[in-house]
């Protein structure tokens, strides 16, 4: 029985916490401690991009210089030099309209999501998500008990034109999650002409956008075009993230809103935490404040881009006929589909007892998955152990395709 069914527990959930479910992958994660399984699982950065030696310094600076603020409550908003530094970045990528008091400190860029579908959605009302979307996302929104609108999506992105079908598909439409960078899971990046036609179509709609940015330094011949926020400043709320370019167990990430949003989010984040941790956003700070990023970040783009054509050559070479995949430009992970006869979940322990870990695509679907999609990624492993894994995958579908084949399953 659970607690809130059990005569002998005094505890009675409430009717969102059965909308609480654990995250898949950090479920998958779990099976990542077995000895000899490589996981191409998380999205976790490679820690041997850690600036291990600049944040000591900074931890060195701060305390040295500033114990008692970087120890004491801190204001609910953020650390008002890093919020600058935030405010000029973004400026410089497009976001001429960011103004620091717009720019909200969160632990973390998910805080950001919880933030925003606690003040934005009510129970029943639509949240328009792209197909496939990010699980954390649907997992920040979900206790919310939101009713996703899947958005039609293709290789560039979602499609204009079901954008605009929001008001008579799903009337009421709160905001619609979008990731046009690198996307989790399916590394795509959108192009320059569909932003602007996604843009004009929630316009249009009137159908306010929440543009996730966790990957938008990684790329790895070519920046993205300038963010959604760029070209709609009052109806693009933007989220960002050190935990992609530093280290994630900063917890560390921002929220850019709208003035019309600010004030609600940061009422929001008083009563969630208070503050995200003062001391971490000013060792942050001073890491950041002289240009470090300029010169950190081009390290951890070679160093994926090699590992992204390792994956890419190991795919090639060891996957069945009949796999789809588009090799990305950035960001942290390959989107495969698999061969006809293959259900991605159902391989996982098969691959797992073989020795590699990936994640199963289903769960990044609001409606209607696709049963074989999985999502690789390809920075924590290191080539060697990227060629491994991937060959290990590749002899559990040739298998599972001989047993469908032999047993007369399509």
């Amino acid at each position: 029985m659970s607690p809130s069914t059990s005569p002998s527990s005094p505890w009675h959930m409430a009717q969102r916490a059965a909308r609480l479910n654990p995250s898949v992958i950090r479920e998958i994660l779990k099976l990542t401690e077995l000895p000899g399984v490589l996981s191409l699982a998380g999205g976790l950065p490679a820690a041997s991009t850690f600036p291990v030696e600049a944040m000591r310094e900074a931890t060195t600076r701060v305390l040295a210089e500033q114990p008692q603020a970087a120890l004491q409550y801190a204001a609910s908003e953020g650390y008002g030099p890093l919020r600058e530094w935030v405010a000029e970045r973004l400026s410089a990528q497009g976001m001429t309209h960011v103004k620091a008091e717009q720019v909200l400190m969160t632990t973390g860029s998910q805080q950001g999501l919880d933030l925003i579908a606690k003040v934005m959605v009510d129970a029943g009302a639509p949240v328009a998500v792209e197909t496939p979307t990010y699980l954390g996302a649907l997992q920040a929104f979900t206790p919310f008990e939101p009713i996703f609108a899947g958005v039609a999506s293709d290789g560039q992105g979602a499609l204009p034109e079901a954008i605009a079908r929001l008001p008579h598909d799903a009337p009421g439409t709160r905001f619609m999650y979008v990731l046009p960078n690198f996307q989790n899971p399916t590394g795509r990046v959108m192009p320059e002409a569909r932003r602007q036609a996604v843009v004009k179509a929630a316009q249009t709609a009137g159908i306010p956008l929440v543009e996730d940015n966790p990957y938008g330094d990684l790329w790895f011949d070519e920046a993205p075009p300038a963010p959604l926020a760029s070209r709609w400043a009052e109806g693009v709320a933007y989220l960002g993230s050190f935990s992609k370019v530093l280290a994630p167990g900063l917890r560390l990430g921002y929220v850019v809103a709208p003035p019309a949003l600010a004030p609600k989010l940061l009422q929001a984040k008083q009563a969630a935490d208070l503050h995200t941790p003062g001391f971490n956003q000013r060792v942050v700070y001073e890491v950041v404040k002289d240009g470090f990023l300029e010169r950190h970040i081009p390290t951890i783009r070679a160093q994926y881009k090699a590992q992204r054509d390792v994956m890419a050559e190991a795919l090639r070479e060891t996957m069945p006929a009949g796999t789809e995949w588009t090799q990305p430009e950035g960001g942290m992970f390959f989107w495969l589909r698999l061969p006809a006869g293959c259900r991605a979940m159902d391989l996982l322990p098969k691959a797992v007892a073989a020795g590699v870990a990936f994640v199963p695509g289903e769960p990044f679907y609001a409606h209607q998955p696709d049963a074989r999609t999985l999502r690789l990624s390809f920075v924590t492993l290191s080539p060697d152990e990227i060629r491994q894994a991937v060959a290990a995958l590749g002899r559990v579908v040739h298998q599972a395709l001989e047993e469908a084949l032999q047993a007369g399953t399509p």
